[in-house]
C-alpha cells in the first residue's frame, strides 16, 4: 500500500498514516541535521547543569502514552552508554501529575525531559509546572514538534528550559504518532549518547537505509497479516523491551481494540503472560544485537516454536552469524553495520507500524481516524488538572 496512489489511500482513510510511516527514513536524516544545528546550545546547557553540582543529575524522561514510551526505550541504553554525569529514568507525565511526590525529590538536581507531539496535552504542561513547584534545582528540556504548542511556549524566555523543536514533517496529521515518535526518540538519544557525532551519523544512515528497505518489502509483512489471527504479542530485551510497549499500542490504537495485544520482555514473558498465546496469535520478537541479551530472545523464540501453539513466531532482526533460530524471520538488509540496541529500535518500529496499519485495514478500520466512537482523541481531552499544594 505504500505505492498506492493518493486517491486510493484517501479512500482507505490511510493517507496520512501511510505517508508518515513512509517518510521516516528521510525525516530521520533531517532530525540528525536538526540536532547538529542545536549542538552548541545543547552542550552548553548540559555543561552548565553539571558545573552547578558535584552530584549526578537525575534526568527524567517524561510524556504520556507513546511519548512516555520514548523514555522507556532510550533509558536502558543510556544507563550504559549515556553521559555518566546523569542518572536516567522514565516516568510518565500521568504518573508525575497524579502523584508528584512519588517521583520528584525536592533536593535532587533534576532535568525533566518532556516529550510531546503537540505539547498541548494537559499533563505535558502540568508536569513542568509541578516539577517547578517541587524540585529546588530543576531544569527542563522539551522535545516537541509544534512551535506554538503550550509546552514550547513554557520554554519562552526561560534560561533553564531548552527547547528542541523537531523537523516540520515530523508533526503527524494522522491519529497515531509515527514520525513524531521516532524523531523525538532519535533526538533524545543524540543529546545524551556519548558516542561521537560521526558514529551517530553512521547509525542514523544505517537505520534509515534498513527502514527504507523494509518499506519497499511491505509485501513480506502483508503475507503475515493475511494469516488467521486476532492477537499480537511483541517481545524484546533491554531497550527493545521498552519499544514493545509502543509496538503493541500501535495495533491497539489503529484497530480500535479489535485485535488484542500484549507486550513483555523476552525473559519476563514466561511469568504468566505466556498464557495469552493461542492458535490465533502472532508473536514478534525484536532481537537484540548485543550477544548476551540476544541469547534470551533466541531462547524464548525456540521455546515458543517448540510449543507449537502460536499461529506464527517471528523474529525482527539484523542478520547475524550464530542466531540459532531457524524459524521465520523478518530479516533486515544484509551487509550493514550492526546497530546498537537503541538505534536498532528505529527500523524495528517501522516494521511494527506497517503491521499496525495493515492490520487496521484488515479489520475494516480507517488508520487515520481509527476511533469510530470519537472517545479516544489525537490530543487527549477530558483531563482535569487539580491544584497541587506541596
Amino acid at each position: 500500500m505504500f505505492n498506492y496512489a493518493t486517491k486510493e489511500l484517501e479512500k482507505l482513510g490511510a493517507i496520512h498514516t501511510t505517508l508518515e510511516i513512509k517518510q521516516q527514513p528521510k525525516v530521520w536524516l533531517e532530525a540528525f541535521d536538526n540536532y547538529m544545528s542545536y549542538k552548541k546550545e545543547i552542550d552548553a546547557f548540559l555543561a552548565q547543569v553539571k558545573s552547578e553540582t558535584r552530584d549526578r543529575v537525575r534526568v527524567i524522561f517524561t510524556g504520556a502514552g507513546t511519548s512516555c514510551y520514548v523514555g522507556d526505550t532510550v533509558t536502558p541504553y543510556l544507563n550504559q552508554h549515556g553521559d555518566s554525569g546523569f542518572i536516567y529514568e522514565s516516568v510518565a507525565t500521568t504518573d508525575i501529575v497524579g502523584s508528584p511526590l512519588d517521583y520528584l525529590r525536592p533536593d535532587d538536581w533534576t532535568i525533566l525531559v518532556s516529550f510531546a507531539r503537540s505539547g498541548n496535552s494537559p499533563e505535558s504542561v502540568a508536569a513542568v509546572e509541578i516539577a517547578n513547584q517541587v524540585v529546588k534545582n530543576i531544569r527542563h528540556i522539551s522535545i516537541t514538534c509544534v512551535q506554538d504548542g503550550l509546552l514550547a511556549k513554557a520554554a519562552e524566555n526561560d534560561a533553564n528550559h531548552l527547547l528542541l523543536l523537531q523537523p516540520e514533517k515530523s508533526l503527524d496529521l494522522g491519529f497515531a504518532m509515527t514520525s513524531s515518535f521516532s524523531c523525538i526518540m532519535l533526538t533524545a538519544l543524540l543529546v545524551f549518547d556519548v558516542a561521537s557525532d560521526s558514529d551517530k551519523r553512521i547509525y542514523v544512515k544505517t537505520m534509515a537505509k534498513i527502514a527504507a528497505d523494509m518499506i519497499n518489502r511491505e509485501c513480506e509483512i502483508a503475507d503475515i497479516i493475511n494469516r488467521d489471527f486476532n492477537r499480537i504479542i511483541y517481545l524484546g530485551t533491554g531497550a527493545l523491551a521498552g519499544l514493545t510497549r509502543e509496538a503493541q499500542l500501535k495495533v491497539l490504537e489503529l484497530t480500535a481494540g479489535q485485535v488484542a495485544t500484549i507486550f513483555d520482555s523476552s525473559l519476563g514473558f514466561r511469568h504468566g503472560p505466556k498464557s495469552f498465546i493461542n492458535d490465533k496469535t502472532l508473536v514478534f520478537n525484536f532481537v537484540n544485537n548485543d550477544d548476551y541479551a540476544r541469547q534470551y530472545d533466541i531462547d524464548i523464540l525456540n521455546e515458543m516454536k517448540q510449543d507449537g501453539i502460536a499461529n506464527s513466531v517471528i523474529t525482527i532482526a539484523q542478520p547475524k552469524v550464530g542466531q540459532d533460530f531457524d524459524g521465520e524471520t523478518i530479516e533486515f538488509e544484509k551487509g550493514l553495520p550492526l546497530l546498537p540496541e537503541a538505534y536498532s529500535a528505529f527500523p524495528c518500529i517501522v516494521v511494527a507500524q506497517i503491521v499496525s496499519v495493515l492490520t487496521s485495514l484488515k479489520v475494516g478500520n480507517t488508520p487515520d481516524t481509527p476511533s469510530a466512537t470519537g472517545t479516544v482523541n489525537r490530543v487527549v481531552q477530558g483531563v482535569t488538572i487539580h491544584a497541587f499544594d506541596k
